[in-house]
């Protein structure tokens, strides 16, 4: 009885399943554009401290607004710093609030909606209940206010996004376990008396990962706009730390006289973006086993 358990419950991670989607993401133009932008976007944000481009906080009265030329590549801001500088050096603000936003939501999101789904009864009631009450507020709204209550900065606005976005990680990861702690494989496994903390790791968590996976990647692109919007309203990255939110905030004054002062930052987001997005839908489809 118990080698047929095993033989069933290890069968939905087959040695091949990786393989077969690591093929289908490659086969996938989409996603492997998305995954340039990122790669680009993440090696200027890591090599920034030793790339031959201008302190971001130097300012210069007599390079004020000026336009990309020569010395400047994408022109200067209304106090003579370097766009190019900043921007390369904005990128590491946005590429952590993003990642590190989405680590704090998974990690308390994915652990209450295992909770919740597998032992159901009154636990997943006061569970989804809260749940459902932060969903019906909108994710924006929350970390604004979040963010607002727990003062301005960079790390405050993390954790304000990342407790924003935990309940979408409650209710998706919650839903996975309802569907698959009725497989054949995890009733074995309890067959044979196996502890509930064995088989949520061993059998469910892996089998619950690959939607979780995807919803974070997804996840990681409404973070980048979140901390953008943030610290544009003054409650993320605080000045004269460079960021892409704050840098449009500066440029929204300019806007007709000097327009790349919110061109370039405008399009790093814009970009960014879209390539954690396209990445996102090509694991979609690369993870999905119903996708031949």
């Amino acid at each position: 009885m118990s080698t047929i358990v095993q033989t069933t419950a290890t069968a939905p991670s087959a040695k091949r399943a990786p393989n077969r989607a690591w093929r289908k993401l490659k086969a996938n133009k989409g996603a492997l554009v998305g995954l340039g932008i990122i790669l680009f976007f993440t090696v200027l944000a890591i090599l920034a401290p030793i790339l031959p481009i201008p302190n971001p906080l130097a300012t210069s009265w007599s390079a004020v607004r000026q336009a990309p030329s020569a010395a400047h590549w994408l022109g200067t801001d209304d106090i003579g710093r370097d766009i190019l500088s900043r921007m390369i050096w904005g990128a590491q603000a946005s590429l952590m609030a993003g990642i590190f936003s989405v680590a704090i939501a998974v990690a308390i999101g994915v652990p209450f909606g295992l909770i919740s789904g597998y032992y159901g009864g009154w636990i997943d009631q006061i569970i989804s209940r809260i749940t459902e009450a932060f969903l019906a507020m909108p994710f924006l709204i929350t970390a604004i206010a979040l963010s607002a209550f727990l003062g301005p900065s960079l790390k405050n606005a993390m954790i304000a996004i990342g407790l924003s976005a935990t309940p979408v990680f409650v209710r998706l990861t919650r839903g996975q376990v309802l569907a698959v702690k009725t497989e054949d494989y995890v009733e074995g496994a309890r067959s044979i008396g196996l502890r509930h903390f064995s088989i949520i790791t061993r059998y469910i968590l892996p089998n619950v990962f690959a939607p979780i996976l995807v919803q974070a990647t997804l996840t990681i692109a409404t973070a980048i706009i979140a901390e953008a919007s943030l610290s544009f309203l003054g409650i993320g990255q605080q000045a004269p730390a460079p960021s892409w939110g704050s840098m449009l905030n500066t440029a929204k004054g300019y806007l007709e006289t000097q327009p790349w002062m919110a061109i370039w930052p405008g399009a790093a987001i814009f970009l960014v973006v879209i390539g954690f997005n396209l990445l996102g839908d090509g694991l979609r489809d690369a993870l999905d086993p119903r996708e031949a």
